[in-house]
């Protein structure tokens, strides 16, 4: 059994339906639960940065989110507006098309705008790259330029483009970024047994919108 398992969950909640009343009991959640950091839209940083700002819970924001498709200036805009907002982490999703033609550089040349503007804000990045839409060499070729460009983590998927973190994903992952960059596995993980496997492959993050259930012995419903 994982020892603090809570410490290891992004408290997630990324549903655009999402009220400010659904963020905050989010927010007494994780300090609650004392789970890891509270990951939502852009629009809510402000809202989560200072409700969680006399805990150890940490602000998440997500960027380009959920396709990637969009202009790296864009998402350069959009992180350094969510750091400037309060964000301690950002999770980017990758350019998805360039990962499945193998151009590397593009997506070096994406992650790293992104991840500059990030670091420029004391915050760290985490860097989504779909695992349900690439093969494994697309994931690799994903994994390397993730490092290569300077990022904090590599992350399984969004929860939204079908599929979800796999242990088998988790360990490539971890294989290709070794020992010093993190792995967040996320998509799907809904109880302690999912999040322990993962945890066992190599995750050193897990993203959520089923914590609780995770961390009290249940079994959520939400598919991210």
């Amino acid at each position: 059994m994982t020892e603090n398992l809570a410490s290891y969950i992004d408290h997630t909640l990324l549903k655009p339906e999402a009220s400010e009343a659904d963020v905050l009991r989010i927010c007494t959640e994780a300090v609650e639960y004392g789970f890891k950091s509270v990951c939502v839209n852009p629009v809510w940083v402000k809202t989560v940065h200072t409700a969680l700002r006399n805990s150890a819970v940490l602000s998440c924001s997500v960027v380009g989110f959920p396709l990637g498709a969009t202009p790296t200036d864009v998402k350069v805009f959009e992180a350094r507006g969510a750091t400037l907002d309060g964000a301690d982490e950002v999770d980017m999703v990758i350019n998805i098309a360039a990962a499945r033609a193998g151009d590397k550089d593009a997506l070096v040349e994406d992650i790293a705008a992104v991840a500059e503007a990030v670091h420029a804000g004391s915050a760290i990045l985490k860097v989504i790259i779909e695992t349900s839409l690439l093969n494994d060499e697309q994931k690799v070729l994903a994994c390397e330029a993730a490092v290569q460009a300077g990022a904090d983590f590599v992350k399984t998927s969004t929860g939204f483009n079908g599929g979800g973190a796999t242990a088998q994903d988790v360990a490539l992952m971890r294989s290709v970024v070794g020992p010093d960059i993190g792995v967040k596995a996320s998509g799907g993980v809904r109880s302690r047994e999912d999040a322990e496997a993962m945890i066992a492959a190599g995750a050193s993050r897990i993203g959520a919108s089923s914590g609780i259930a995770i961390v009290t012995g249940g079994t959520g419903t939400s598919s991210y």
